[in-house]
């Protein structure tokens, strides 16, 4: 599978490989709650999202460029990563 584009299709990827691996699964959405921006329930949307800014400076920093899209695997490695840490 190719990796995608834009981030929409980086989500929807992201999504089928949670909905084929549980485990999987829990990292992608502990790491989604973790980078959610804080107080997100007083503003609309009132969803859990990242905040723009450090998301494009997370980007930025990783990858050089804040579009950019980050690879699929490099999230699904990070996601692991950081269940790994975590856990120790």
């Amino acid at each position: 599978m190719a990796d995608p584009k834009t981030i929409p299709g980086l989500v929807a990827q992201l999504t089928l490989r949670a909905l084929l691996d549980p485990r999987r699964a829990v990292d992608l959405l502990s790491m989604a709650w973790a980078f959610r921006r804080r107080g997100w329930w007083r503003q609309p949307p009132f969803l859990p999202f990242p905040d723009r800014v450090y998301l494009e400076w997370r980007l930025h920093t990783a990858y050089g460029e804040e579009l950019s899209v980050p690879p699929l695997a490099d999230v699904l490695r990070f996601a692991r990563w950081r269940r790994r840490l975590l856990r120790d």
